[in-house]
């Protein structure tokens, strides 16, 4: 079973948007299938084999959700994150911005799925191999 530290430890290597599908393979090899990041104050959720599960506690001060997200915005964040354009809190802070409440990271169908407040997709992208 993976560990918070091991955890932290992998994310320590991601610097922008670019380095993401390689902390999603080190996660992965750890035993991490799923997880859950809570924009509103950074908690995480993770998910293991046989109904393990970890939280890492909040990074932030609660931040304010936008009450209404917007698509465009989000494809606009994601977009120049991507291209390392911007650092994890800048997106983070600019998701809220958009309007995501939630993001689920699937790493058994290597996708990463955006949640509005409702609980409406926003955006689900694939996750491409480093």
């Amino acid at each position: 079973m993976f560990t918070i530290d091991q955890i932290k430890q992998a994310h320590s290597k991601v610097k922008s948007g670019a380095d993401f599908p390689a902390y999603v393979q080190e996660i992965k090899t750890l035993g991490v299938r799923f997880y859950e990041h809570y924009v509103s104050d950074g908690h995480i959720e993770y998910k293991g084999e046989n109904n393990f599960s970890l939280s890492a506690d909040a990074w932030w001060a609660p931040a304010q959700i936008a009450s209404e997200g917007s698509v465009d915005a989000l494809k606009h964040v994601l977009k120049i994150h991507q291209q390392g354009q911007t650092d994890y809190m800048t997106f983070c802070k600019q998701s809220a911005e958009a309007g995501v409440n939630v993001w689920v990271v699937d790493l058994v169908n290597m996708t990463c799925i955006y949640y509005d407040k409702a609980g409406n997709e926003m955006v689900v992208e694939a996750i491409p191999l480093p």
